[in-house]
């Protein structure tokens, strides 16, 4: 299991087996190894992690209109807590915040 921040610190998302959950613990996409990405429920590209933790959205991915398939809903992983807040890395250039309900 791997917390996932978002550029000011915030858990936002928790990797498990390759499968992403939001913090409450749904399925919310999953990870596409050769591409090292993720991808939502739908098979399109969610985002990807840099700075280690930080799983953010690369604005000119060349993956973002490609369908990767539906992997299906694996259900849920339950909270793992909360971690706390991991510090700002400020803004990083091509990429944005994910929104994650």
């Amino acid at each position: 299991m791997k917390f996932l921040f978002d550029s000011k610190g915030k858990n936002i998302a928790n990797e498990v087996n390759g499968r992403l959950h939001s913090t409450s613990g749904k399925n919310i996409g999953h990870f596409v190894t050769p591409q090292n990405i993720f991808i939502d429920m739908k098979g399109y590209y969610l985002g990807e992690v840099i700075s280690g933790n930080r799983l953010m959205y690369r604005i000119n991915s060349p993956y973002k209109n490609i369908c990767f398939g539906s992997y299906g809903n694996v259900g849920s992983v339950g909270n793992f807590g909360n971690p706390g807040n991991n510090g700002s890395i400020g803004v990083i250039s091509g990429f944005k915040d994910l929104e994650i309900a």
